[in-house]
């Protein structure tokens, strides 16, 4: 019967250059496992505290780690006005990747297309546009019309499409998310949270990385009318480049904001704010409080063992547990040699075992609080010995 064994690691270094080690300890004696750690916001752990925004709801994310580094009302339910488009560009660079459309394919402009109120890319109706100048029209015109016929060109209808978005943010796990248009009019079902909005960018940022130059682009012109992206940071701070602005007089100046330096990338999302201006200034100062205040150190290479597991009935007595993928963690600045390691697993552990197995997790912590929860898995096959090895092994297990 197997339960959990939880097991210190005693001393842990991890230095700027992105340089880690760790020292496993003697495992403590068996124990029940605890309930799952929840992950403590890293922003509460700085001596510097978070700015004071003017703003509904917002968040900041560490793009390497994937941590919340900070937020206010960060699963209140909001108004996304044109942060809708994230998911619809998303569904477009799906399709594109896919096969399924082409840049240079022409699209049928419908008389319910070029209907569509709100913002404009100004397209005429029963033309031809290629897909290529309907993404810059959605992108940086924020063109409802541009919207709209990219969702009936992808699914036949914009009803339709808006199926698939709710399908896609049920997949992606934003639970606070339901659409009813693809470019984000009023509706008071037509809703979203930061936290989910932020999930939503992240992988768009992650999955989709060729398609970002149309967030960074400041203009674009079409049928003789010049429009300017409305992300003004684009302008204000070379290190951003992008994402997404929103308004509606309801929902208030939204937007998403990302910046990369030093190989780092944050994320910001922040609603509600009064003005245009507003928005911009106060998502600057959220992106440059959490580059300035904070580090992200990667504490493990994926392959690279965090624990040496002792292996019952196996050929092998040790086999190395550790994450399938690099581990990120972001803390105050200064204090990446002070996060402290606990991991627990499954107790005894009987081979064979194969390599990629889950097997228990390691929760990382700073100061008491856990920023983080990892996943530990097997990082080799360890055989079944033979007969005698097990029979020694099962007699020797009931002296433990």
């Amino acid at each position: 019967m197997t339960s959990r064994t939880r097991i210190s690691i005693s001393s842990f270094v991890a230095a700027l250059a992105l340089a880690s080690a760790s020292v496993l300890s003697h495992a403590q004696e068996a124990s029940p496992a605890p309930a799952a750690p929840v992950e403590s916001l890293v922003g509460n752990l700085s001596s510097v505290p978070a700015p004071v925004l003017g703003a509904r709801a917002w968040m900041s994310m560490d793009m390497n780690s994937g941590q919340v580094i900070a937020s206010e009302n960060l699963d209140e339910r909001i108004e996304p006005a044109s942060l809708t488009k994230i998911m619809a560009a998303y569904l477009v660079f799906e399709a594109l990747e896919s096969g399924r459309l082409t840049l240079e394919q022409t699209v049928h402009v419908s008389e319910n297309a070029w209907r569509t109120e709100g913002s404009r890319m100004f397209i005429k109706p029963n033309s031809q546009v290629s897909v290529h100048d309907l993404l810059q029209g959605v992108i940086v015109q924020s063109g409802n019309d541009a919207t709209v016929a990219l969702a009936e060109a992808i699914a036949g209808s914009e009803s339709a499409f808006v199926a698939l978005m709710n399908e896609e943010a049920a997949r992606q796990g934003l639970n606070d998310t339901h659409f009813t248009n693809s470019p984000g009019l009023p509706h008071e079902e037509h809703l979203t949270s930061v936290r989910d909005m932020g999930m939503l960018a992240a992988h768009l940022i992650s999955r989709f990385p060729q398609y970002l130059h149309y967030y960074s682009q400041k203009e674009y012109t079409y049928n003789d009318i010049k429009q300017n992206n409305r992300n003004r940071l684009l302008w204000a701070d070379v290190t951003v480049d992008g994402l997404k602005t929103g308004h509606t007089k309801s929902a208030g100046y939204n937007l998403i904001a990302t910046a990369q330096r030093d190989g780092r990338r944050i994320l910001t999302v922040l609603v509600g704010a009064a003005s245009d201006s507003a928005r911009a200034e106060n998502s600057l100062k959220l992106l440059n409080w959490s580059f300035q205040n904070f580090d992200t150190v990667k504490l493990y290479d994926n392959e690279r063992a965090m624990v040496t597991a002792r292996v019952w009935e196996g050929e092998s007595e040790t086999v190395g547990l550790g994450s399938d993928s690099p581990v990120w963690v972001t803390v105050p600045r200064g204090k990446a040699d002070q996060v402290r390691p606990v991991a627990q697993y499954e107790q005894p552990l009987i081979a064979p075992l194969t390599k990629g197995a889950q097997v228990g997790e390691v929760s990382l912590s700073l100061d008491g609080h856990v920023l983080r929860t990892e996943s530990l898995h097997v990082l080799e096959d360890v055989a079944q010995a033979g007969f005698f090895g097990r029979v020694y092994d099962k007699i020797r297990l009931l002296f433990e």
